[in-house]
């Protein structure tokens, strides 16, 4: 569903916040954030010794805690934040908290829909996920990371180490101490290492990268590893049309991607990785090195002309999935890419590019010489902003909303302004 088509679309700019005056009223305000649909504007602030809250739109929670931080807004529109109270921790969500508690959380992560939240959380030296501020069940673990939630938020997955071993005990660690808990549950095979993990389109399997020995390595599907072992693998992608799994992987001194354990693509490269499909499972897409040192996009094993000697980074399918984007640096200049081809201005810094649900548009944001601003089909807004955040078409793909802190000092206001595309392009 797209929540988007129940914003306000009428364009015209207005005042949202005049966030340089909350310096008045708290000791302190920290970074702000926006809310998807431009409505708010929040931050940390200190109210008082040793007293924290949440300022939204010029207004504090009504709660105050010992410590907040890791304001985020989920797809919904809620705000949750990180928050301790006399010591314990636990997620606040519009100000109102979690009743379950836990020594620490951390690493907020929402489905799409916004409707299920999870963290990582601490207890007692263990570890374990928290779905909706339930634990995921009675599981603990001596460590946890990698954490995935499926797309509907039934299945949480995350990397656990199964057993314990003191940091000198090589030998121990080298039979296999980590595995992968499914809601808790662990596979029956543990392996020396375990990272990335990813779930299938239709909720119901897990693949992760592991290491089978101290030089072996291949991704583990449900638990079962595929036959072939490679020198290094980096995170395996499920297509989502069925359950065959791809993965980066290094072979005879060069990347390739396989899939399912059997070569996909016949090129080599001195790099391969962060690898993805096209929305319908189409195409597959990756940062790929032809040659040590330059970086493009490859699509379908065929890899852009353009080339970058920093990095390539941020890229991004179309809504149809005939359209890619990213982000090239050189030199320290970064530059929008759009199916190849390089947008003429560098910036200081870019964000990733983002496609109009025609698939027709590109926009961005961007920082020159300490001012932001947005960028739409190369062509810059007159405007340069403070801050900027990421810009959001209409769902008519006709309008780009911008959300931008504007003037400096007390007099920071924050804007959300709707502007017709015919502004921008002509």
């Amino acid at each position: 569903m797209d929540m988007s088509n129940n914003w306000n679309w009428n364009t015209g700019k207005r005042i949202i916040a005049e966030f340089g005056k909350w310096e008045d009223n708290f000791d302190w305000v920290e970074e702000p954030y926006v809310s998807p649909d431009g409505d708010k504007i929040a931050a940390v602030v200190k109210t008082g010794e040793m007293e924290f809250s949440v300022c939204v739109n010029g207004s504090a929670w009504e709660n105050t805690f010992d410590k907040v931080w890791y304001t985020r807004f989920a797809p919904d529109g809620r705000l949750t934040a990180i928050v301790s109270d006399t010591g314990a921790w636990t997620l606040a969500i519009d100000g109102t908290a979690w009743e379950e508690t836990f020594d620490y959380i951390w690493d907020t992560r929402f489905t799409p829909d916004g409707q299920t939240i999870v963290c990582a959380a601490q207890q007692g030296m263990r570890y374990l996920l928290v779905k909706n501020g339930a634990p995921w069940g009675e599981s603990v673990f001596a460590n946890i990371g990698h954490t995935a939630v499926s797309p509907d938020g039934s299945r949480l997955a995350a990397v656990v180490q199964t057993e314990e071993f003191s940091e000198g005990d090589i030998f121990k660690f080298q039979e296999g101490c980590y595995s992968v808990a499914v809601n808790g549950h662990v596979w029956d095979r543990n392996f020396v290492n375990a990272w990335e993990t990813s779930f299938s389109a239709n909720n119901q399997h897990v693949a992760t990268e592991v290491r089978l020995s101290l030089y072996d390595y291949t991704i583990a599907v449900d638990g079962q590893t595929w036959n072939a072992t490679y020198p290094s693998v980096w995170k395996p992608v499920f297509n989502p049309r069925d359950t065959t799994v791809t993965a980066p992987v290094k072979s005879a001194g060069a990347w390739i991607l396989a899939c399912d354990g059997q070569p996909l693509w016949t090129r080599k490269y001195a790099q391969l990785w962060h690898h993805m499909y096209s929305p319908d499972g189409s195409k597959i897409a990756a940062i790929a090195a032809p040659k040590f040192g330059r970086w493009t996009m490859a699509i379908d094993d065929q890899p852009w002309s353009a080339t970058f000697g920093d990095f390539v980074d941020e890229a991004v399918f179309s809504p149809d999935g005939q359209r890619l984007a990213c982000i090239g640096v050189e030199n320290k200049q970064h530059r929008i890419v759009v199916d190849g081809q390089t947008w003429a201005d560098g910036f200081d810094m870019a964000w990733q590019p983002v496609f109009s649900p025609d698939s027709q548009h590109v926009a961005a944001r961007v920082e020159k010489d300490g001012q932001f601003s947005i960028v739409v089909d190369g062509q810059p807004l007159k405007e340069a902003f403070n801050r900027v955040w990421d810009p959001v078409f209409s769902p008519d793909s006709r309008h780009i909303m911008v959300r931008a802190l504007e003037g400096q000092g007390t007099d920071a206001v924050y804007t959300r302004a709707v502007i017709p595309l015919t502004e921008i392009l002509g």
